[in-house]
């Protein structure tokens, strides 16, 4: 009988990633969704279309317990949460109980539905549990590069509360044997990535840019580093991280360094614009607390899980923006048919 997954976060870019990634092997596959008229599930349905999908809500209990116990999921992933970090200033409480307490409901779903109330060594023959930790958790970084064994010293509510459901998923492991492991994972985008996140707010400026549709692109601290990946190539670290013998959490990145400015020249050189042109800067865009260098050591994900990246930096950004220049052009070429009055 093929395997099946339950994912949270299902209408992210994480989710419909690693939705298809387990449909191409094998597994049925559902999405957690909070309430039908989720405005996104349409978009994922589209993009995914043999995904079921099942109610539940991250901020209830009894919800995630009728969801795991209705799906009844060799695995689950949890990716939901509320990813954009400068917003967690913003609504620190929210993003404290979905990234943070979210974590511990789902993983007392599993225990209540699993019957699980005490130490167990045996982790076969269970639910299987991804938690979609950070390398925000890394924050003003005791080291570089960052590898499992570095500290934690997170620089934004939204680390700190991913710092915690890192711990929990640590102590259910633990404490009742539960087969549940954390993927620290290092930034990494792609076409489906949100418009508020850096690397998308430039490729889609880039294209607007080069189409006339936008005149100038505003960001904020152009020198911080990160290390970014392509959100296709993570999601099958996830996969691999439930397929092992014992659990164990792995810190997942290329291992390369790129600045803001290295993403704003790549993806203008792109379309043959000289970024200084183009882009001023913004200081009310720059973060209270800013994380200045992330750089991941994944030796440990090669060596065991065998993943390695498929995808560089340069071709990322390139992806993006001849992604976001078709969909300006189609979104022009509606206009126009509009004013013509030939739709």
């Amino acid at each position: 009988m093929s395997k099946r997954a339950l994912i949270t976060g299902i209408t992210g870019q994480d989710g419909s990633y690693l939705a298809e990634h387990l449909l191409e092997e094998g597994y049925q596959v559902w999405g957690l969704i909070r309430g039908q008229a989720n405005p996104r599930k349409s978009r994922v349905s589209r993009l995914v279309s043999e995904l079921s999908f099942v109610e539940g809500d991250l901020m209830d209990q009894s919800s995630l317990c009728s969801a795991v116990d209705k799906v009844q999921p060799d695995e689950i992933y949890n990716l939901g949460a509320i990813s954009f970090v400068p917003m967690s200033w913003q609504q620190p409480e929210l993003v404290t109980e979905i990234n943070g307490m979210g974590v511990l409901r789902m993983l007392e779903a599993i225990r209540m539905v699993s019957g699980r109330n005490g130490s167990q060594s045996d982790s076969g023959g269970q639910i299987r549990f991804y938690q979609a930790s950070s390398s925000e958790m890394f924050g003003k970084v005791a080291e570089t590069p960052q590898r499992e064994t570095t500290i934690f010293r997170p620089r934004s509510p939204y680390g700190v509360a991913k710092t915690y459901g890192h711990f929990i998923t640590r102590n259910y492991r633990e404490s009742f044997g539960m087969y549940a492991v954390s993927g620290m994972l290092f930034n990494h985008e792609s076409p489906r990535r949100g418009a508020e996140f850096v690397t998308r707010k430039i490729s889609l400026a880039v294209a607007r840019i080069k189409l006339g549709y936008q005149d100038k692109l505003s960001l904020g601290n152009l020198d911080a580093v990160r290390d970014w990946g392509f959100a296709g190539d993570y999601v099958r670290a996830m996969h691999l991280m439930l397929q092992q013998d014992e659990p164990g959490d792995y810190v997942i990145g290329t291992g390369e360094m790129h600045s803001v400015r290295d993403a704003v020249r790549i993806a203008f050189e792109h379309v043959g614009l000289n970024w200084e042109d183009y882009v001023s800067i913004d200081p009310s865009l720059v973060r209270p607390a800013e994380v200045e260098i992330l750089c991941a050591d994944a030796e440990r994900a090669r060596a065991r899980l065998g993943w390695e990246p498929t995808v560089d930096f340069p071709e990322l950004m390139r992806m993006m923006v001849d992604s976001d220049l078709r969909q300006a052009s189609r979104e022009r070429e509606y206009g126009d048919l509009l004013l013509a009055g030939s739709w």
